[in-house]
């Protein structure tokens, strides 16, 4: 009896002597590839930080400075991601209404949908459309503005940088459209939607067509270029609810009285019937936009939506602040979190903070939800990138000036499941020089294991 336990004894002693070898194994393995990474010349001022984690062993695999603060670029949009497919249910709300025999009173709730061109049903507008009732709301509930913190203010006019405001319209831009197909014509210049707003032209053809705007107003600059036909997007000034009223009446063709806080919900005390919401998209449709064309927009509306739905307002500081004592309350450090969109350049995360929220997110919501969601190989942002077999690998790419960052969920050749973080600041290279190498790495990851 006594040989057979020392007998066991010693088995179980080396079985768990090879586990341990094992591991450290793989873990020398692994640094072996990551100090390829590391040692790129594309990185050779970079800061990098790297964490594999394996969620049915619910161990690392492997830490390089995964517990040191990087910026994150649209990284964080898997921080807002996660809220919103916790919070907004099946079915994004386009608005809160309630109606009378003669009044029809809404509350926007920041859906990003409406009369945008990604999404051809819009039920807003027909709701609007279809009653011969007056129609009423207010912008009590914004408590936003329309700019992050830490945004680059002279990005104003340009297309990935969208105002935010409670009852988005068009995506919150104007087209801009240089028409010179007809050669024996002068080109037409004009935007869609048309507007009334000062437009001025500069006389001198240019190379290129161009617009700007006036970082305060809505006044547009136009110079005609060369070029046959040429569309711009650029953003519009919002003025919090203003311009989406100012739009509206050419599509819905009846105006939108604009209440203030105190008289609306007097009106609605009245009406004594409580607010009913009109449905819109599906919001898997909205997410799987934002990430794979990495979407700065939608995901600033996205966090907007979850702060009207949990708290009753529209501010992003109140969310962030609400989801960082609850959801993501044990994050292995907690970040410096600013926006929904990772434009912000005080938006702090470690790499252990996503692979903490994408496991949270898998284990809440199961893989096969977030492969709709998240871009796999050589298609959204990873378009060139993760060719072989495809498939293998879902993640969100995050690109600033000297920022790259790759987070997902990867597949290894033996079907093992990992999820990892790279984040890399301050490099000095091209920034596809940069993903070729992080692409080399997690390749190597995936052929090996």
């Amino acid at each position: 009896m006594k040989r057979r336990i020392k007998y066991f004894k010693q088995l179980f002693i080396i079985n768990y002597s090879l586990f341990i070898l094992a591991g450290c194994s793989v873990q020398k393995q692994i640094s072996r590839s990551a100090q390829q990474v590391i040692n790129d010349p594309s990185l050779a001022t970079a800061h990098i930080g790297i964490s594999i984690f394996s969620p049915t062993e619910n161990k690392y695999w492997y830490n390089y400075q995964g517990d040191k603060y990087f910026t994150p670029a649209s990284n964080t949009k898997l921080a807002t991601c996660y809220a919103a497919m916790k919070y907004l249910g099946d079915s994004l709300v386009g608005i809160l209404k309630s109606e009378n025999d003669t009044a029809i009173f809404f509350l926007p709730a920041a859906d990003p949908t409406l009369l945008h061109p990604d999404f051809k049903n819009q039920p807003v507008i027909d709701f609007f459309k279809n009653t011969n009732k007056k129609i009423y709301t207010t912008d009590s509930k914004w408590q936003s503005t329309a700019l992050g913190s830490g945004w680059s203010w002279d990005d104003y006019d340009e297309d990935y940088m969208a105002e935010r405001s409670p009852l988005p319209v068009y995506g919150n831009v104007l087209k801009w459209v240089q028409d010179h197909n007809n050669s024996k014509e002068p080109a037409v210049l004009y935007s869609d939607p048309e507007v009334d707003w000062k437009v001025d032209f500069n006389p001198v053809n240019a190379k290129s067509f161009s617009v700007k705007r006036n970082i305060g107003e809505n006044m547009y600059w136009l110079t005609q270029g060369n070029e046959k036909y040429k569309e711009l997007e650029v953003p519009f000034v919002t003025h919090g609810i203003h311009s989406a009223l100012e739009l509206l009446p050419d599509t819905i063709h009846k105006t939108i009285g604009l209440l203030d806080a105190e008289k609306f919900q007097h009106l609605l005390n009245q009406i004594n019937l409580p607010l009913t919401p009109v449905k819109t998209q599906a919001t898997d449709s909205l997410l799987k936009i934002t990430m794979h064309r990495s979407d700065n927009f939608f995901a600033e509306q996205s966090l907007l939506m979850v702060s009207n739905k949990l708290l009753g307002v529209m501010s992003d500081e109140k969310i962030i602040d609400t989801l960082l004592k609850t959801d993501y309350k044990n994050l292995p450090q907690k970040p410096n979190w600013v926006d929904g969109s990772g434009l912000s350049r005080y938006d702090l995360f470690t790499p252990q903070d996503f692979v903490s929220i994408l496991n949270k997110m898998k284990n809440e919501f199961g893989i096969e939800r977030i492969k709709v969601i998240l871009p796999t190989g050589n298609t959204g942002t990873l378009k060139n990138l993760y060719k072989p077999d495809s498939n293998y690998i879902f993640a969100k790419t995050g690109t600033l000036s000297g920022v790259v960052a790759l987070s997902g969920y990867l597949y290894t050749k033996k079907n093992k499941l990992l999820i990892f973080s790279v984040l890399v600041n301050n490099h000095r290279s091209r920034a596809a020089s940069v993903r070729i190498a992080v692409e080399k790495f997690i390749e190597n990851i995936r052929n090996k294991y």
